[in-house]
């Protein structure tokens, strides 16, 4: 006779995500991203993303065209070498979608991010895009809390492995906005160059401050 065990709590969950990343000073991985709007083709890009304690996060995209994401603690930087030109906007005010990833980072809890926890039963996902990534895998659906809301941010699904590694990120925001970030190759406490969480401003890239932007839409 077969025996399955029932899947842990919630909260033993959540807080196996929490002892697994939020104590290590420096993550190291290798990210699958894909992007799609309105049920649409599908953008994908893939890199090495690091994190270090606290706050701060670099995203090197190497396919298909190269740039950079970077979280310094206080600013947000985003960079593509072929429009020689650098973004900046303040960690606070950034919209980024990448945003909710920062608790890796150290710099939030789910409890802080998400109004509601639930395990997600995968016999009832509408889509693949709903369903695990392997047996034995556990999803956690997140409800924002109000303030995420009003950036049209609508759910985030968790997926993680039986020992608590995140391997896969799916945002879903309004207008069928939806973005999944797939990981792998964790690597915890590894030395990492300081200069790695430092935007460093190439001869001839200008840099324009998010904030001026916005400024001048209004």
């Amino acid at each position: 006779m077969l025996v399955t065990s029932s899947p842990p709590s919630v909260q033993t969950i959540v807080h196996g995500i929490e002892a697994r990343y939020q104590h290590a000073k420096t993550l190291k991985a290798t990210f699958f991203e894909s992007y799609s709007e309105s049920g649409g083709r599908r953008v994908a890009e893939s890199g090495t993303v690091y994190f270090s304690h606290p706050g701060r996060m670099r995203w090197e995209y190497e396919s298909p065209t190269t740039k950079l994401f970077l979280v310094d603690g206080t600013n947000a930087w985003f960079y593509i070498p072929a429009d020689h030109t650098a973004s900046r906007a303040k960690v606070k005010e950034s919209s980024d979608w990448r945003t909710p990833i920062a608790l890796l980072a150290g710099k939030a809890d789910l409890n802080a991010l998400c109004q509601q926890i639930e395990l997600f039963d995968p016999a009832t996902a509408k889509s693949k895009d709903e369903k695990p990534l392997s047996v034995g895998d556990y999803v956690l659906r997140c409800v924002p809390r109000g303030e995420s809301q009003k950036n049209d941010l609508q759910s985030v699904y968790l997926e993680v492995t039986t020992k608590y590694y995140l391997v896969r990120v799916v945002i879903h925001e309004t207008g069928e906005v939806q973005t999944e970030f797939r990981f792998g190759n964790w690597e915890e406490n590894i030395p990492i160059p300081e200069v790695k969480f430092h935007f460093q401003q190439p001869p001839g890239v200008s840099v324009v401050d998010q904030g001026d932007l916005s400024g001048g839409i209004q």
